[in-house]
């Protein structure tokens, strides 16, 4: 295990104290904001390199740090922690950060984007029901557990990247989510089903997964469906 406290350049006001992120600005100075959601490795390299691609791409970018610094290759230490974070822990601390970069000088528009990756892709539909009309659209990859979560503050479309083959998260979870997300609240939610496994974007490879095809795909269906939602919030 190491630590990963050189990424986080930023911090913002929590219900119980401080929350630390890592923040990336277009060099425009200025554009929509997202937030973007860990996986359970925590606030890694290749987190922090979503958000500055993020960045790269017009949008302010912050990815709040829900393991205080710690970051893992460990499967069992990552299982561990996320297991640590109760669900309404992790939203309120996303919420104080959704309410940090709406106030940002540099974030356009009165709503944000969001993207989750494996545990943050299951609290990334989660945390925009509890903001409603704060989050404009949600972007899960690979995390479905819906369980029985309550998503009728859900304001935001969603779109969803999962694998056809993956085994730790598999299809039909998707389409759980995606049938209580319609019973539950009255936006639009689309899945996209990639010929891979799990974690197929996370360039690091951890699960052996990675397809840089698919990843490609999926990146620019999220960019353009950030931007068109985004665009409409401004």
């Amino acid at each position: 295990m190491t630590t990963a406290t050189f990424r986080q350049n930023t911090t913002f006001p929590t219900s119980d104290g401080k929350g630390y992120g890592y923040l990336a600005v277009p060099e425009t100075g200025a554009g929509p904001g997202v937030i973007v959601i860990q996986e359970w490795w925590g606030l890694t390299d290749q987190i922090a390199g979503v958000v500055d691609r993020l960045a790269a791409e017009g949008f302010v970018a912050l990815a709040p740090d829900l393991f205080g610094g710690r970051v893992t290759h460990n499967a069992a230490d990552g299982a561990k922690w996320m297991s640590e974070l109760p669900v309404e822990r992790g939203v309120a601390q996303l919420s104080s950060a959704v309410d940090y970069l709406l106030a940002h000088d540099a974030v356009t528009g009165d709503a944000l984007g969001a993207v989750g990756f494996c545990m943050g892709g299951g609290f990334v539909v989660a945390l925009a029901a509890a903001v409603g009309d704060k989050i404009t659209a949600a972007v899960p990859y690979y995390g479905a557990d819906a369980g029985d979560a309550d998503f009728s503050g859900l304001r935001a479309a969603v779109m969803g990247h999962f694998g056809a083959y993956d085994t730790a998260v598999p299809p039909e979870h998707a389409r759980r989510l995606a049938a209580r997300v319609r019973a539950h609240a009255g936006t639009t939610i689309e899945l996209y089903f990639y010929p891979a496994g799990h974690a197929f974007a996370n360039e690091e490879n951890r699960s052996g997964n990675y397809d840089k095809a698919q990843a490609g795909i999926a990146w620019q269906r999220t960019i353009g469906f950030l931007r068109g939602a985004l665009d409409r919030a401004s």
